[in-house]
């Protein structure tokens, strides 16, 4: 029998390959796999789903990453995904897969983090499960939500002409990575030169300083749930919208993939943050890039009707960056003289890493 490799179909090609044969059986199931999060309908309340895996050593490294932070994090990426389906998140279940290495008190904190995102988000934690391993820590999150059926929004719904909008700044998060992978090894080196004192501290402390708010971007997100009440107050309803985990790159191919759409967007348009650029410049990375690919940004993307533009103009942290084109047009990025460049994912791959 032929073997198969799993980084040639990717993460979402792997999971369009397991799922495309499935068939719903419950007419309660309204949308399976394939957006943000699955839609039920139970006695006329939309239900919405979703779920979330981090893996130590894939996902997280707790040489850098405190464990209250983490259970935070977790918490809200779930949070992220209802919100992007324009609903509220109600309930958690939290499952952990637990190595020999971590006390009770680990735990504790790492629960911490996760009860303190619930308080903020108005969300209960109803269940879960416990169990041992074998490689570390393994957290497991399930977050279900409601929204109004007529208030849910697809992935698939943006059409020609639509306007391209993006929440807050982007490539921030992943600068703020770069910098702890950067301090790491700092940290490293210098321990295996024999010196494993903790005068490294003092140095670790001045290269953070000043640059707080790319750790908190990659270490605490929060999700945008101000946004989605600021479009409804505004009578605002996208017509397609996901979160900014992967990159923009690649949730905007997810977008025009699933409506059979094409896009322009344009690069002086891409909200950046100071302090990401001042760190992509000091590091030699281009900061267009990191913002188009970076990922983790838990922002939104979302398409909304051209005549909804003076609805949008006075929304504090909404950038309009493009338009939806005809499908031939394929996927585009606009550069600052004018050149037309093809977008492509190089963002997040699970099975690429």
């Amino acid at each position: 029998m032929a073997r198969t490799e799993i980084s040639t179909l990717g993460e979402f090609g792997l999971i369009r390959h397991l799922t495309k044969d499935i068939k719903h059986l419950q007419p309660s199931t309204l949308k399976g796999v394939g957006d943000d999060c699955a839609v039920m309908n139970f006695d006329q309340q939309r239900v919405l789903m979703t779920t979330d895996m981090l893996l130590e050593g894939i996902h997280f490294n707790l040489e850098y990453v405190p464990l209250k932070h983490l259970g935070y994090k977790a918490a809200v990426v779930n949070f992220s995904d209802i919100y992007a389906m324009n609903g509220t998140p109600t309930q958690i279940t939290v499952s952990l897969g637990i190595s020999k290495r971590f006390s009770v008190e680990d735990i504790e904190s790492l629960y911490a983090g996760i009860r303190l995102a619930c308080e903020r988000y108005n969300v209960d934690l109803v269940g879960g499960d416990t169990c041992s391993s074998m490689t570390g820590l393994t957290i497991s999150i399930t977050c279900l939500g409601t929204a109004k059926e007529e208030d849910i929004v697809y992935r698939n719904g943006a059409k020609l002409n639509d306007l391209v909008c993006v929440t807050g700044n982007l490539g921030t998060a992943y600068l703020g990575l770069q910098l702890l992978e950067r301090e790491l090894m700092v940290q490293r080196s210098t321990n295996y030169g024999n010196n494993p004192s903790a005068a490294n501290d003092g140095q670790q402390i001045d290269a953070f300083e000043g640059r707080e708010y790319l750790l908190e971007r990659q270490l605490k997100p929060e999700a945008r749930r101000d946004i989605i009440a600021r479009l409804r107050e505004a009578g605002v309803k996208p017509t397609a919208m996901m979160d900014i985990s992967d990159g923009l790159s690649s949730e905007l191919m997810h977008i025009c993939s699933q409506s059979k759409v094409g896009c322009a967007i344009y690069e002086d348009k891409i909200p950046i943050d100071y302090q990401a650029a001042a760190m992509a410049e000091e590091m030699n990375l281009n900061i267009v890039t990191c913002a188009l690919n970076g990922g983790e940004d838990y922002e939104l993307l979302f398409t909304c009707d051209i005549n909804d533009y003076e609805k949008l103009v006075p929304i504090e942290d909404v950038y309009l960056i493009g338009h939806i084109t005809k499908p031939e047009a394929g996927l585009h990025l606009i550069g600052r003289n004018g050149e037309q460049l093809p977008l492509k994912s190089q963002g997040w791959n699970a099975f690429n890493e």
